[in-house]
């Protein structure tokens, strides 16, 4: 039987004038699984860490009125707040679409998003856009009805957040339209799919750069960051959005909120694999305005400056699939070729004959073969039953946690397979390898002298 938590969160949201516009949430959640819970909207993304007893009071400086969220291991909480908002929320978090109660100024307002999400919740996107074309339409349908019908039963005391939801409801429409004429093919498995000559048009004179529209809505959000993916070219070598080529059209958008938020979806590309990354890096903190942001582009940067080659390579020690530990350390003396897969990763098994060539070419050489798995500890059978059964050489190990473990952070890894080269000392020739596939690894080996 699963571990239940009740969280019964009473939060109270209310500002007052000072220097800065703050807002006060305090509250008690008790049973939670991290005693955690996390703010976050524009400029704004807070862990606050429960007492013992599940109590907590926190001083919020709030930027915008708009959408915000509060999020525990489990849910994620609509909320919309004003600097003038005076707000309670109870909620257990076992079954908080069914529980999540608002009351205090602004309660009706966010009873509505409550309800709105219940209604959009019933049909989830991967269900709406695997129905087919017809199918599809009658619900999008039946879903605008249903949160017309809620907008227009409801007695709201915002108007401007009236105003702003009757759009909202409009791009909520127009997302889906959008979405589905680009997803279902994918949802449906299907090779290839178009829409029919009748399916309805999505609005191109939707203005793609509204601030006020991006911070209260996330079906516009949503518009906004597929369009502009859908005009942005890929590198020659990759299917990849190119960040290069998105900087100029990112400076020229009016919305710095939209700007901050193409800017955190790009961040991974400040990293050693893009060799352009430092330029990158510079062109962002000068374009983003979001201090929570240009911390997580710096650390970006710095992992990717730690990671040039020459550098002092992290280290791992990881179970071995033929009993205990191996270490980088223990490796020492000899150059290291790691290979980071999963047994789940269609490319990385694709790669697997290519590697075997390479390791019989190499062997008896200055150099070992180390391919490191993402698995599950909990698949280590299965893991360990895939080394087997495939008859993988080199050595075969184990990381401790999937995507959250060391060697992935260290080596700020975005995808599987990735490869890595260390050289005899210890140092990094390349955290970013060629792959066995490629003539390009048995040049780098060969001008090795290995």
């Amino acid at each position: 039987m699963k571990k239940t938590f009740l969280l019964f969160l009473i939060v109270t949201l209310y500002s007052f004038s000072t220097a800065e516009e703050t807002i006060i949430i305090s509250g008690k959640i008790i049973n939670t699984e991290n005693k955690t819970i996390r703010i976050k909207g524009e400029l704004l993304d807070k862990e606050i860490k429960l007492k013992s007893d599940g109590s907590f009071s926190e001083n919020l400086k709030l930027e915008f009125e708009g959408i915000y969220t509060i999020e525990t291991t489990k849910n994620s909480i609509p909320m919309y707040l004003s600097k003038d908002y005076k707000l309670e929320i109870y909620a257990d978090d076992v079954n908080l679409n069914a529980t999540l109660k608002f009351t205090g100024k602004g309660y009706i307002e966010n009873q509505y998003l409550a309800k709105k999400q219940l209604i959009n919740s019933a049909t989830p996107d991967d269900r709406l856009y695997k129905l087919n074309e017809k199918e599809f339409l009658k619900r999008l349908h039946e879903i605008k009805t249903s949160v017309n019908n809620l907008y227009l039963k409801t007695k709201f005391t915002d108007v401007g957040f009236k105003e702003k939801e009757a759009r909202s409801i409009y791009y909520l429409e127009q997302k889906h339209i959008l979405f589905y004429k680009k997803y279902h093919y994918y949802y449906a498995q299907l090779d290839s799919f178009k829409v029919s000559e009748t399916y309805p048009k999505f609005d191109e004179g939707i203005d793609m750069d509204n601030n006020s529209n991006f911070l209260f809505s996330n079906h516009y959000q949503d518009i906004v960051m597929q369009k502009f993916y859908e005009n942005v070219k890929a590198d020659e070598d990759s299917p990849m959005i190119s960040t290069k080529n998105a900087i100029p059209q990112i400076k020229a958008l009016k919305s710095q909120s939209i700007k901050n938020r193409l800017i955190e979806n790009l961040s991974y590309d400040v990293n050693i694999q893009n060799k352009s990354y430092d330029e990158v890096y510079q062109e962002f903190l000068s374009i983003t305005n979001n201090p929570i942001l240009k911390e997580k582009l710096t650390a970006n940067y710095n992992t990717a400056n730690a990671l040039r080659p020459g550098n002092v390579a992290p280290g791992f020690n990881y179970e071995n699939q033929k009993g205990g530990k191996t270490s980088l350390e223990d490796l020492k003396g000899k150059y290291v070729y790691i290979d980071l897969w999963a047994t789940w990763c269609g490319p990385c098994r694709e790669q697997i004959p290519f590697l075997q060539k390479v390791e019989e070419q190499y062997k008896g050489k200055n150099i070992e073969f180390v391919s490191i798995s993402i698995d599950a500890i909990n698949d280590q059978p299965k893991w360990s039953k895939f080394v087997v059964e495939k008859q993988l050489g080199g050595i075969q190990l184990l990381a401790e946690n999937e995507w959250e473990s060391k060697i992935i952070k260290d080596y700020s890894v975005r995808g599987v397979p990735t490869f890595i080269l260390i050289d005899p000392n210890g140092n990094i020739v390349s955290a970013y390898a060629p792959k066995p596939s490629d003539p390009k690894l048995i040049e780098l080996l060969n001008s090795l002298k290995i």
